[in-house]
């Protein structure tokens, strides 16, 4: 199986800047899309940022120009570098990968990491 192990989260004030990673480690995994959902106290999960192989990154309207989604396929890892931050973006931030293993698909979720944004 895979564990993805997230890091970077934390308190920051509106304006400021983190830089969230997401590495994925045990059984050798071929990713085909890597992901960044949220999920605010009270509300449901949602996609924050998604890129898959080859593609173009989306994100959602709400951190467009601010948040910047990057990944490497081939060391298993995404990163979210959040700027511009509001209180608003507060919330518990997951990373997702889809992909392969012996040609069957998975789909793998992080633990999460709290990001707090004060105003």
């Amino acid at each position: 199986q895979v564990r993805l192990a997230e890091s970077g989260g934390g308190l920051v004030q509106a304006g400021g800047s983190l830089r969230l990673s997401c590495a994925a480690s045990g059984s050798i995994f071929s990713v085909k899309t890597m992901g960044w959902y949220r999920q605010a106290p009270g509300k449901q999960r949602e996609l924050v940022a998604h890129m898959s192989s080859g593609g173009s990154p989306n994100y959602a309207d709400s951190v467009k120009g601010r948040f910047t989604i990057s990944g490497d396929n081939a060391e298993s890892t995404v990163y979210l570098q959040m700027n511009s931050l509001k209180p608003e973006d507060t919330a518990v931030y997951y990373c997702r990968m889809t992909g392969t293993i012996n040609w069957i698909e998975y789909n793998f979720w992080g633990q999460g990491t709290q990001v707090t944004v004060s105003a």
